[in-house]
C-alpha cells in the first residue's frame, strides 16, 4: 500500500488525475478486501462455536464469550464509514456462509469438537448445517437492529435458546 500512496502523490503532483483516481479505486478495493477478510475470520470463530455447541449439546462460558466477541467485532467492521450502509447486507449472510465459510469452519472445528474426535469429513456428515447457518444469521442480524449497548443482551437471549443455553445462563453444570 505504501507504493500505491507514493504513486498517488506523484500522479496528483504531476496533474495525472485519471491515473490518480484509478489508484484511489485500487486502494478502496484493497481496503474493502481487508475488511471482508477480517469479517470472515470472526465469522469462522462464530461458526466453530456454534458447531461445537450443536455436536456437544452444551454451551460453556468461554464459547459464549467467543460468540459475543465475534458478533461485536463483525458489527464494528461491517458498517461503512458513512454509518448508513454495510459491506455485507442482511440478505447476503446465508450465501456467504454456505458458499465460502462453512467448510473452513467445519475443518477448524474438527480439531476442537470433543477434543478432535471427528475428522472434518465425519463432522460434516454429523452436522445440521441449516441449523448452524440459521443460528449464525439470527445472531448476525442483531448487528443491524441492536446498538452496541443492547447487543450483549440480544446475544444472550439467543444463546439461552441453544443446547445448554439455559444451564449456561443459570451457571449450572
Amino acid at each position: 500500500m505504501t507504493q500505491e500512496l507514493l504513486d498517488l502523490r506523484t500522479s496528483i503532483l504531476e496533474g495525472r488525475y485519471p491515473e490518480a483516481l484509478a489508484i484511489v479505486d485500487e486502494l478502496e478495493g484493497m481496503s474493502k478486501q481487508a475488511i471482508l477478510r477480517n469479517i470472515q475470520s470472526y465469522l469462522i470463530i462464530l461458526l466453530i462455536h456454534l458447531i461445537k455447541n450443536q455436536v456437544e449439546q452444551r454451551l460453556t462460558g468461554s464459547w459464549a464469550t467467543s460468540i459475543r466477541h465475534a458478533i461485536r467485532e463483525i458489527k464494528k467492521l461491517n458498517i461503512k464509514e458513512n454509518k448508513k450502509s454495510y459491506y455485507i447486507n442482511p440478505d447476503e449472510w446465508n450465501n456467504l456462509i454456505e458458499e465460502e465459510i462453512i467448510d473452513d469452519a467445519i475443518a477448524d472445528a474438527s480439531e476442537e469438537v470433543l477434543n478432535g474426535a471427528y475428522s472434518q469429513f465425519k463432522l460434516s456428515e454429523l452436522l445440521n448445517r441449516t441449523n448452524i447457518i440459521e443460528n449464525a444469521v439470527t445472531l448476525l442480524n442483531l448487528t443491524y437492529s441492536h446498538t452496541p449497548k443492547e447487543l450483549p443482551t440480544g446475544i444472550a437471549n439467543i444463546l439461552i435458546q441453544l443446547p445448554g443455553g439455559q444451564e449456561w445462563i443459570e451457571r449450572q453444570k
